[in-house]
C-alpha cells in the first residue's frame, strides 16, 4: 500500500522518512520528490508499506503530526491522473 506524505520540511531526507514510517511497520520504498531544475524537495513524497495494517497504523499515527516543526499530511495515494503531455510551442 503506497502513501502519499505531504507537507514535508525541505530538510527531510528519505531516510528520514524511512525510520518515522518503519516503525508502524514494513516500509518497501520511500521516494522524496525532487525538483528538476533546482533538485530542491517539493516538499512531499511517497511510502511503500509491505501490507495495509502497517499503511493504515502510519495514517493513524502520523497524520497531522509534527515533524520539523510541520504537520505532516498523510493519506493513502492515489493514483496518478493521466494528462496530455504539452510540448514547446503547441499553442492550440
Amino acid at each position: 500500500m503506497k502513501l502519499y506524505v505531504g507537507n514535508l520540511s525541505f530538510e527531510t531526507t528519505e531516510n528520514d522518512l524511512r525510520d518515522l514510517f518503519a516503525q508502524h511497520g514494513q516500509v518497501t520504498d520511500v521516494a522524496i520528490l525532487n525538483d528538476r531544475e533546482t533538485g530542491r524537495s517539493r516538499g512531499f513524497g511517497f511510502v511503500t508499506f509491505s501490507d495495509a495494517t502497517g499503511a493504515n497504523a502510519a495514517i493513524a499515527a502520523l497524520n497531522g503530526k509534527e515533524v520539523s516543526g510541520r504537520a505532516l499530511t498523510v493519506n493513502e495515494a492515489r493514483a496518478r491522473e493521466e494528462r496530455p503531455r504539452s510540448f514547446a510551442g503547441d499553442r492550440r
